[in-house]
C-alpha cells in the first residue's frame, strides 16, 4: 500500500472519530461520584465505576467522567457508545488484590491462554473512548504475574472506533495499552512509563490490529515502546489476522529494547506500516525487526521517515534467533519468516550501529531494503546479509571505524565500496515438514 493509501485511511479514520466523539458527548455526562466513588486512594470504588459505565450502556452511550481524586478500583469493563473521561488531577490506580481481574482468555506472548483481565477492558465493543487528562497507574507487584499473566493497563479484545487521547500511563513489568484484533483505532497525546530497568514493560502493542493510527504521543519503557504483532505458530496462521494500516507519526519512542519492534510474534503477518516526523532518544534499538525459524509469517511494506536517532542501533534485523519457540511452530519452509519491502529515509542518527543485519536466512533473502539520506555520527556502519533489491544512497555519516558497509549474498544498488563478509545461513534445527 503506498503513502497515499495510508494518508487515505487515517483521514476516514479521523472523520469517523470525530462522528463518534460527537454523537457520544450530546447526552449529560455521568459523574462516578453521583454512584458511590470516593476518590480517597484508600476505598474501592470498583463497583461505582461499573454501575456508571452499566447504566451509561444501558442508557444507550454516552460519557462517564471521573473528576479530581485518587480512584482505587480493579477490573472494570467498557461497553459499546461509551466514552470513559478521566480528569486532570484525577488518578486511576489498580487494585494490589489479584482477585479483582478476574482470568479470561487473553492473547499473551503470541498464544491464547488463562491470564488476569485489564484493569480497564472491552469486549466486542463499538465506538468506545478513554479520553481526559487523568493519569492510569498499575499495580507495581501484579505487574511481575507470568502464568497467569498479569493484567495490562487498557485491553480492548475485538473493538472497533476506539480513541484513546490525552492520558498518562504508568506501569511496571507489563504492557500499559494492548490492543488485540481491533480496527480503526486513534490513540493520541498519551505519556506512557513503565519501568526502564525490567522488561516487558511496552508502551503500545498492537497486536492483529487494522487501521492504527499513533499520533504525538511520549513513550519512555522498559520494552518496546511500540510493538506491532499478529501471534505466533500455527495458532496464528490458523487465525490468520494480519496487523495491519498503521501510522505511527510526530511522537517519541524512547525504550529499552526497541522504539518499533516488529515481531517477534508474526505468524499471521505485518504489513503497510508507515512512521514519520518521529524521534527515538534511548534504547537498544530504533527499529528491530525480529522473529525466528518456526514462525513464518510475514512482514512487508514498513517505511519510514523524517527521524530523528539516539538509540544504539538505529536499524535491529535478527529473523533467526528471537522469540519463543512455539509448542506447534510451523514446519519446513513455512516457517522461515519472510520480510519484503523496508524504505527508511531521511533520518539524523548519533548511534553506535548504523544497520545491524546480518541474521537473515538465506532461504528467503530480504526482498527490498532502501535505506536513503543519512546524517550524523555512528561508530559502526552498515552490516547486511541475504538481500534482494537493496537500495543505499545518501549515507553520509561520520566518525566510525571500520568499513561503513559490509555485505554478504546482497544485490542493488549502493554497494559498490562494500566489504564482503562471512556467509549467514540459518540454524539447521529447524522443525520438521509435517507429514
Amino acid at each position: 500500500m503506498n503513502p497515499k493509501s495510508l494518508l487515505s485511511i487515517a483521514i476516514a479514520l479521523s472523520f469517523a472519530l470525530l462522528a463518534q466523539a460527537a454523537s457520544l458527548d450530546r447526552k449529560a455526562p455521568l459523574n462516578v461520584r453521583d454512584f458511590g466513588a470516593t476518590g480517597d486512594g484508600k476505598t474501592k470504588d470498583t463497583a461505582a465505576f461499573q454501575k456508571a459505565l452499566d447504566t451509561c450502556a444501558f442508557a444507550g452511550g454516552g460519557a462517564v467522567v471521573v473528576p479530581p481524586g485518587n480512584y482505587l478500583i480493579g477490573g472494570i469493563h467498557l461497553s459499546s457508545y461509551t466514552t470513559l473521561r478521566i480528569e486532570k488531577d484525577a488518578t486511576l490506580t489498580g487494585s494490589p488484590d489479584k482477585e479483582d481481574y478476574p482470568l479470561m482468555d487473553v492473547r499473551w506472548e503470541g498464544r491464547w491462554r488463562q491470564g488476569h483481565r485489564a484493569l480497564i477492558y472491552a469486549n466486542h465493543a463499538q465506538h468506545i473512548a478513554l479520553l481526559g487528562r487523568g493519569t492510569i497507574v498499575g499495580d507495581p507487584a501484579l505487574a511481575f504475574l507470568r502464568d497467569p499473566r498479569g493484567p495490562a493497563l487498557f485491553e480492548p479484545i475485538d473493538c472497533k472506533d476506539l480513541r484513546i487521547e490525552d492520558l498518562s500511563f504508568k506501569y511496571g513489568r507489563m504492557w500499559c495499552i494492548h490492543l488485540t484484533y481491533c480496527e480503526n483505532v486513534l490513540a493520541k497525546n498519551l505519556n506512557i512509563r513503565s519501568d526502564k530497568t525490567k522488561s516487558n514493560g511496552d508502551g503500545i502493542d498492537i497486536d492483529s490490529c487494522k487501521n492504527v493510527r499513533v499520533e504525538k504521543c511520549d513513550i519512555d519503557t522498559g520494552d518496546d515502546a511500540i510493538a506491532i504483532k499478529s501471534g505466533r505458530g500455527m495458532e496464528a496462521v490458523r487465525i490468520a489476522r494480519p496487523c495491519e494500516d498503521i501510522t505511527i507519526v510526530d511522537s517519541s519512542l524512547g525504550s529499552a529494547f526497541a522504539g518499533v519492534g516488529i515481531g517477534t510474534e508474526m505468524s499471521g503477518g505485518v504489513r503497510n506500516v508507515r512512521v514519520e516526523r518521529c524521534s527515538f532518544p534511548s534504547g537498544a534499538n530504533a527499529f528491530f525487526f525480529k522473529s525466528r525459524i518456526g514462525r513464518g509469517g510475514f512482514i512487508e511494506n514498513v517505511s519510514a521517515e523524517d527521524l530523528d536517532i539516539g538509540t544504539t542501533t538505529f536499524i535491529g534485523i535478527d529473523l533467526l534467533t528471537k522469540g519463543i519457540q512455539d509448542s506447534e511452530p510451523v514446519p519446513g519452509d513455512n516457517g522461515i519468516p519472510r520480510v519484503d519491502k523496508i524504505n527508511i529515509s531521511k533520518a539524523k542518527v548519533h548511534c553506535k550501529n548504523l544497520v545491524v543485519g546480518a541474521n537473515v536466512p538465506s532461504e528467503k533473502p530480504i526482498d527490498g531494503f532502501s535505506l536513503s539520506d543519512i546524517t550524523g555520527t555512528c561508530q559502526k556502519g552498515i552490516t547486511l546479509a541475504n538481500v534482494i533489491d537493496a537500495k543505499l544512497r545518501g549515507i553520509n555519516v561520520t566518525g566510525f571505524s571500520g568499513p561503513l558497509l559490509i555485505i554478504n549474498n546482497v544485490t542493488g544498488t549502493g554497494l559498490e565500496n562494500a566489504v564482503h563478509g562471512q556467509a549467514t545461513n540459518a540454524p539447521a534445527n529447524r522443525p520438521a515438514q509435517a507429514p
